[in-house]
């Protein structure tokens, strides 16, 4: 009997790759697959349980599939990610709303769990995390130009902030052969801006030991018809000359980089188990800078990790001065149970923490001001995504923003702009990071 399953995906574009593959999956065995938990059979949560504010997200949303259980109108609730891999134990004793669980090892599991559950019975699947398979078929949910490329899973990099290894295993590439088939199809499917994504791509076959590599798999990809590649976290001490070339030299590889530095402190990065130091990200970034002059560099920083003081503040808030790297994400240190941080000397008062973090966030925001303010009277690519009712206008984005964490270019037009097409736009005005303009007739 076929069963109405409701799927919802919270955290990243990786945990959504993993939705995709979970709901091809119940397709295939013949259910019917919905984004409304409401009147479903199933609602299956894939959650995000990494850092704070991403396990309350996840039990607001187990609370709120819940209430729909009580007043009947959701039969069963499965949660799955990495949040029950984290904390199966506080799930069974605290939330009894939960029904059933998929660790980060069993997203396969999916339709088996559905089955169980809607004939009475427990279902708890906890498989080897180090051994998820990744080839499966997908049900991408992304717009029909965009979709993401899981080159990897797990990480094994091993950062004392972090627990994404001991809720994703170590480090797994793809093969080759199932990379390309998958992003043939994408490419047959329509797919023009295709996002490459692992917890750290710049690591891609090193596992393998069969010569593959990113820049050897960038090469092949760009073989296929997309009109734009864009990559996301590479990182700083993996990125090799052939690599700089490859994305140099390639003109569907997007010049914008997300590469997370986390601090410039060389006794920061050393305690948060990094590998570089301080002069050779600075090496590293001018190097880039030299090889691919309009390149737009994304970063992930932390603020308030145990042993930073002022002064090492005070060194991170000069460095960004001067390597104005364009795009920032900015997080307050979590101190997360089961990491080598949470349990160091010299924790940080949690609010000259976050006065950090709002330290760091106004220091960006100018250097990408003035970034935009640099655009003005250019003429820019944009990737239409529709025309936005509100504004009044159409709505786009440039190769330097990443969908959904960066900032968007507002548009007119004399004519129709469908989404998903590429179109040249004169930068006339900046509006709150955002970019504004009309087509370049």
């Amino acid at each position: 009997m076929p069963y109405k399953v409701a799927f919802i995906s919270l955290g990243c574009a990786k945990n959504l790759v993993n939705t995709e593959q979970m709901m091809a999956l119940c397709r295939k065995a013949g259910h019917i697959v919905t984004g409304d938990a409401e009147g479903a059979d199933v609602a299956v949560l894939n959650t995000c349980g990494f850092i704070e504010s991403a396990k309350s997200e996840a039990i607001d949303n187990i609370l709120q599939l819940a209430q729909l259980k009580e007043q009947g109108k959701l039969k069963k609730l499965l949660v799955a990610g990495c949040l029950t891999q984290r904390y199966p134990e506080d799930i069974r004793a605290e939330l009894p709303e939960v029904d059933g669980m998929l660790g980060t090892g069993s997203y396969t599991d999916v339709v088996a769990a559905v089955e169980e559950l809607m004939a009475g019975e427990k279902a708890e699947h906890f498989g080897d995390i180090h051994r998820t398979y990744e080839d499966g078929e997908r049900m991408v949910t992304t717009p029909p130009y965009t979709a993401y490329l899981k080159i990897a899973e797990g990480c094994s990099n091993g950062c004392a902030f972090c627990i994404i290894p001991k809720l994703r295993g170590r480090y797994r590439s793809r093969s080759m052969d199932a990379l390309l088939a998958e992003a043939r199809g994408l490419a047959d499917s329509g797919v023009q801006e295709l996002i490459v994504i692992a917890q750290d791509i710049t690591r891609y076959g090193l596992d393998l030991k069969d010569g593959s590599s990113l820049a050897g798999l960038l090469k092949e990809l760009c073989k296929l018809p997309f009109h734009w590649i864009r990559l996301h976290y590479l990182y700083p001490e993996v990125i090799t000359d052939e690599l700089i070339e490859v994305i140099a030299s390639q003109p569907k590889i997007l010049h914008y980089l997300d590469i997370p530095i986390q601090h410039c402190n060389d006794a920061i990065l050393k305690a948060m188990r990094r590998r570089n130091t301080k002069a050779e990200l600075e090496e590293l970034f001018a190097r880039l800078r030299k090889a691919i002059p309009d390149l737009v560099i994304r970063t992930s920083l932390i603020c308030g990790l145990p042993g930073e003081g002022e002064a090492e503040f005070e060194e991170l808030c000069e460095f960004l001065k001067e390597q104005k790297l364009q795009r920032a994400g900015v997080f307050q240190f979590s101190p997360e149970e089961g990491t080598l941080a949470a349990a160091m000397d010299n924790q940080v008062d949690p609010e000259a923490a976050q006065r950090r973090v709002e330290l760091v966030v106004d220091l960006q925001s100018r250097v990408m001001d003035q970034w935009n303010e640099e655009r003005l009277g250019t003429v820019m690519e944009v990737l239409c995504e529709g025309f936005d009712g509100e504004a009044g206008c159409y709505v786009g984005r440039t190769y330097a923003d990443s969908v959904d964490i960066d900032g968007r270019v507002y548009f007119t037009a004399a004519g129709l702009v469908p989404a998903g097409t590429f179109v040249p736009v004169r930068i006339t005005g900046v509006s709150d990071g955002d970019l504004t303009g009309e087509i370049d007739e």
